[in-house]
């Protein structure tokens, strides 16, 4: 065998002393400070300088811009302002609508002295001499002639617009006592006299005691009884007659005492609809006014309480449509009609 080649040596890189005092020392504090390798620490060294070359790029390629002198313009903006100020023409005066008006100055009114005095024969300016503003003294001579002259100091400080402190420094020096008198009871007459009122001398007068409602009270016919006839029931008076006549004859009649409790004023008074059924009845051979369902115009049908407006609005547009009716069973056809409501209808309606 024969002897292995001894292995050549490298030969020794030389690297300039310049070269080697900058960059090496560099290099030597990154890789101990980040931990890098050689080739690490060398794009590291690359990669900042690039960056501190872009820094400064932009100030080294940047052309000079030339100074701006605002001198040229601003003459050319004045120009145009001179121009403009010529052609503009002088806006024309008017004379007021409205002139304005000229007050005089108030003379000076001067101070008195306080004393004793009765507020009733002070004028204006007295006021003003003991310490009251103009429009406060106004007033309090105006109140005091709609008041026909005070008579207590308190209505002088029920004033308005007198302050406190004004009244306070006043109220000694008024000549009138501090509260109103009180009222006397006053007695008048009584409508209804008796034998205390006749024996203190009170006239007696020709009026009544409006008669009591009867306790025993025979039935009468509902479709037949007046107001009079219905105000001798217990609670019932002036106003709900009135309403029960008034839906009676609106409906054509009541066909039972139920009905009552149809009214408006009633639906919340069980107690007056039972009163009502109580002294009241319905003739079993009573036949109520029936409205004819083909001729009646509109008017006449919406004031029917079963009906209404909107019902009566439909059946008049249904005729025109289809044609009169012939039964009751045609008003079926109605959509907004139940069959609760044509049931209570069918008594009041008349097919001609």
């Amino acid at each position: 065998m024969s002897a292995p080649n001894p292995t050549r040596p490298r030969p020794a890189t030389v690297t300039s002393p310049r070269k080697q005092s900058l960059v090496a020392p560099l290099q030597r504090s990154l890789r101990r400070y980040f931990g890098f390798s050689r080739r690490e620490t060398s794009g590291f060294v690359i990669l900042l300088v690039l960056l501190v070359m872009w820094l400064f790029l932009p100030a080294v390629v940047r052309p000079k811009l030339t100074e701006y002198n605002p001198a040229a313009d601003q003459a050319q903006l004045n120009a145009w302002a001179t121009e403009l100020a010529a052609q503009r023409q002088a806006r024309p005066t008017f004379a007021s609508r409205y002139p304005r008006r000229s007050y005089s100055a108030r003379p000076h009114v001067p101070q008195v002295a306080l004393a004793p005095f009765n507020p009733n024969q002070l004028t204006a300016t007295d006021w003003e001499a003991r310490g009251l503003p103009y429009y406060v003294a106004q007033r309090i001579v105006r109140f005091r002639e709609v008041l026909g002259g005070f008579k207590a100091k308190e209505q002088i400080r029920r004033t308005y617009g007198l302050p406190d402190s004004v009244y306070t420094r006043l109220a000694p020096f008024i000549q009138l006592p501090d509260q109103l008198p009180p009222h006397e009871a006053r007695q008048y007459a009584s409508r209804y006299p008796t034998a205390e009122s006749n024996k203190a001398g009170f006239p007696a007068t020709g009026a009544a005691r409006p008669a009591r409602k009867p306790a025993h009270l025979a039935a009468f016919d509902l479709n037949q009884a007046d107001t009079t006839q219905l105000m001798q029931i217990r609670g019932i008076g002036r106003g709900y007659a009135r309403r029960v006549v008034e839906y009676r004859q609106r409906l054509g009649g009541f066909l039972q005492e139920d009905q009552l409790g149809e009214i408006y004023s009633l639906r919340d008074a069980p107690d007056l609809v039972d009163s009502l059924r109580k002294y009241t009845f319905v003739a079993p051979s009573y036949a109520p006014a029936a409205v004819a369902i083909n001729t009646s115009s509109f008017e006449l049908l919406q004031g029917h309480p079963y009906i209404g407006k909107r019902l009566a609005r439909v059946i008049v547009a249904f005729r025109q449509q289809h044609g009169p009716f012939k039964q009751a069973a045609d008003l079926r056809q109605i959509r907004i009609l139940d069959a609760t409501t044509l049931e209570k209808l069918q008594p009041y309606l008349r097919f001609e």
